[in-house]
């Protein structure tokens, strides 16, 4: 089994500009701030990180157990709960107001009050 402990890796991320909408991915420390990350194609400084899978791999000779099935499953029934948001720099449709139509109010010749 491989040991992570003092590993020199960084995580992979990816991004979209806000001023050329293109898509990106930069390698990055944890610690690194979304705002400072430049896009490589217009150089702006307005990256959105966007949600996005990750991979794992077992090494070794032994089969898979109940865990890494499991955990495959769950990532695969995640991604597709991802897939169905919508994108976190979508604008909400806002409803229409709350207009009453003619139709629901007594018409001119008709009496609101009953005898």
């Amino acid at each position: 089994m491989q040991a992570w402990k003092g590993s020199n890796s960084v995580p992979l991320y990816e991004y979209r500009c806000g001023q050329c909408d293109r898509q990106f991915e930069a390698t990055q420390s944890v610690y690194a701030r979304v705002e400072d990350t430049e896009c490589p194609h217009c150089h702006a400084r307005q990256a959105t990180r966007l949600m996005s899978s990750f991979s794992s791999s077992v090494s070794g000779d032994r089969k898979p157990g109940f865990t890494e099935i499991k955990a495959k499953a769950m990532g695969q029934e995640r991604m597709q709960r991802f897939a169905k948001l919508p994108p976190l720099n979508a604008k909400r449709n806002m409803p229409p107001p709350n207009m009453s139509s003619d139709s629901d109010s007594p018409s001119q010749g008709e009496s609101s009050s009953v005898s």
